[in-house]
Formats: C-alpha cells, structure tokens, sequence
C-alpha cells in the first residue's frame, strides 16, 4: 500500500500536476492539506475525476483557507470531519480529517502555522496539538499521521539553523508538542529510514530557495508501530517541485509491504545543490 501525504498550496491550482501524478505515481491512500475550497466545492472539481481513478474521498475544506482531504483506494470508512475538541481562532477551522483506509486509521493534518512566537496564533498551535495527541492516542496503534505539521522535528531538519533562529516552527515548545505526539508510539518514517541525511519537504517559492535546496522537512508521516514494521521505503517526490506551478511543498511518499520503485530516497531526483555554508542565508522573509 502506498500512502502520501501532500500539501498542495490550493487544489484549483494545482489541478493540471495533480492528476497527471496521481496517475503516475499510483498511490493507493493519499492526504492533502491547503486546498483552499469548500467541501463541496472540492467535489465538483474532482470527484468525477476521482472516481475515473478508483478513489473514494473525505473532504473537510473551507473557501480561501486550509483544507484537507483523504482519497483512498483500498476502502473509507468511519470518516470523522475534523480533531474533535479543537481549539479555533476563532472559529474552527478546516484542519484535520481522518479514515480507515486498508485497515489503518488514517489522519490528514494541516497544523496551525503559529504565525510568531508567543503569538495568540502560536499558543492556538499549542493547544490544537495537545488536542491531536489526545485523540491520535484514544485510537488504534496501526495508525498513520499524515500531514503539513508546521514543525521541523530538530535542527538537522532545516537547512541552516541559524536562518531560523526567532521563527516559528523550530521553537523548543513547539518542537515539545511534536515529541509528545510522537510518544505515544509513533514513528517519524521518513528520518528513521534516512537518519543522516539531508532530507526537506518544503521550500519557499521566493529567492531560489529550491533551486539552491534551501528548505524545511514539515510534512510529516508519523506510523504507530504496526504500521512502521510494513514501511519498506519512504521519501520525498522531489520531482513534483519542479516545473511550471508547482506547490512549495512536495509530496512524502511511503510504502508498505512492497516498494514499487525499490528502496529509494530520500529526494528523488537528489539535488544538485551543496549544502550552504551556516550563517551564510537569511530567510526571504528576513531580507
């Protein structure tokens, strides 16, 4: 079975790529975060098309903002719409939906951004993350967590450190929430099959930062142990960054039980890019 997750940066936009790569890459479950339409909207765009391609959907979507989604192949059933208990700002928002899918409670996630450090934003991220783990941990252990998590897990998960220092997403508090989502026995897939390299899932469309591979690894697949014994690859589709009208994220590729393509990684294609010396690069943002 392979599972993805992916966000999309707005399913409308990103329609001409997404269909041809479903039907590339065959993925059997897949989870997509930012899609930027309603619920409804969601299926008039796709469902025929879905349907064409053998897969059922959940969507839980709101017009301009957030969004996710989960279509799957291999069965959707005891669909919940939205993490139970969630904190909004102000109101709820579209941010989780998760399925049983192939006999695997999946969960698609696009956690709050935090916007800046000790923010109200930030503190919403806090409490929507301790309301995840609280529900992630009353279900099954054969589990997947699948998502844009707005948290690179450690330093080696960013391009340079200290282009990040004061921002969001590599705060120790937000880095705590992560570490204890994963304590209740998850796995983060892609780092444990890729301990030492360098591997991101995000890069910023402004100043060439994806070209000089100047990126993040926030999209994450956490496994519960069952389901992390199956992973027989796990890597970042590098090539669905490239070309014309990509999203700034690429999607994160898992399979269990077999590998179509072998066991490869962590990007692929690799980048050509050597490392940026520390402290040489601000963010775009920063400039």
């Amino acid at each position: 079975m392979r599972v993805v997750t992916w966000n999309v940066n707005s399913v409308k936009q990103r329609l001409p790529r997404l269909l041809p790569w479903l039907d590339e890459r065959s993925p059997d479950v897949v989870c997509l975060q930012e899609l930027k339409v309603g619920t409804e909207a969601f299926a008039d765009l796709l469902g025929d098309q879905l349907a064409e391609r053998g897969y059922e959907f959940a969507a839980n979507g709101e017009p301009q903002w957030n969004g996710v989604a989960i279509l799957s192949k291999v069965g959707l059933t005891d669909v919940v719409t939205g993490l139970p208990g969630a904190p909004g700002f102000p109101h709820v928002e579209a941010r989780a939906v998760s399925a049983t899918c192939g006999g695997v409670r999946v969960h698609s996630l696009y956690v709050p951004n935090g916007r800046v450090p000790d923010s109200e934003h930030y503190q919403y991220k806090l409490e929507w993350l301790a309301k995840l783990r609280a529900n992630v941990a009353a279900g099954p252990p054969e589990v997947l967590v699948c998502g844009d998590m707005n948290i690179a897990p450690t330093d080696a998960d960013v391009f340079d450190p200290d282009a990040y220092v004061g921002q969001t997403h590599v705060t120790p508090a937000e880095r705590a929430a992560l570490a204890e989502l994963q304590d209740i026995g998850l796995h983060d897939v892609v780092r444990d099959r890729w301990p030492n390299e360098r591997v991101f899932s995000y890069w910023d469309y402004r100043a060439g930062m994806f070209h000089k591979n100047l990126g993040m690894r926030i999209d994450l697949v956490l496994a519960g142990a069952p389901v992390a014994e199956r992973v027989r690859a796990a890597w970042i589709d590098r090539q669905a960054r490239k070309g014309t009208g990509p999203s700034d994220h690429a999607p994160v590729m898992v399979d269990l039980d077999e590998a179509p393509d072998g066991d490869i990684g962590p990007m692929v294609p690799p980048p050509s890019a050597k490392p940026a010396p520390r402290g040489r690069t601000k963010l775009p943002q920063s400039r």
